[in-house]
């Protein structure tokens, strides 16, 4: 890769990235920290990465680099300790958007994962097999787990509207 396919890189990839990491994460300090690693990953590793595989090369150090992230600062989501009614709006409050990024934080971190790289990015299944290092049937059930788990975190569209 040349200093101006990375240049490009950075150009086309920094703000997917670090939307992929802050929505991992709910830091944008942890955000920014993960996707300048990335990037310093593979300035070190230009000479070998092909420039056609630099998308997939990326979110797969920004996964990896978010879960040493999350590793390190021990941070375990245990949804089942939530209280849903906590959560849950009934005065027709309707930031949709806000209620999403909730139900997120609460998704144990893999299931968080793939479901931003599939709902988010577009990645398709293979993609996140080749990002995660799941294997296919995995990253089907996780995304299914994961959409229940806000299916029922919202329950019906009268508590979000």
């Amino acid at each position: 890769m040349t200093i101006a396919e990375y240049n490009i890189c950075v150009d086309e990839f920094a703000d997917r990235l670090y939307r992929f990491a802050l929505k991992t994460l709910n830091r944008s300090d942890s955000a920014n920290d993960v996707v300048q690693d990335t990037f310093e990953r593979l300035w070190i590793k230009r000479e070998t990465v092909n420039y056609e595989k630099v998308k997939s090369y990326l979110f797969t150090t920004a996964y990896h680099a978010a879960i040493d992230v999350i590793r390190k600062n021990k941070k375990v989501a245990d949804f089942d300790s939530v209280n849903p009614n906590a959560h849950s709006t009934t005065k027709g409050y309707s930031d949709l958007q806000e209620i999403l990024h909730e139900a997120l934080k609460r998704l144990p971190e893999i299931q968080r994962s793939v479901i931003l790289l599939r709902d988010y990015e577009g990645y398709s299944y293979q993609e996140i097999e080749e990002i995660t290092g799941l294997n296919e049937s995995q990253v089907k059930v996780y995304i299914y787990r994961a959409r229940l788990t806000l299916k029922e975190y919202i329950k019906t569209p009268e508590a979000v509207i």
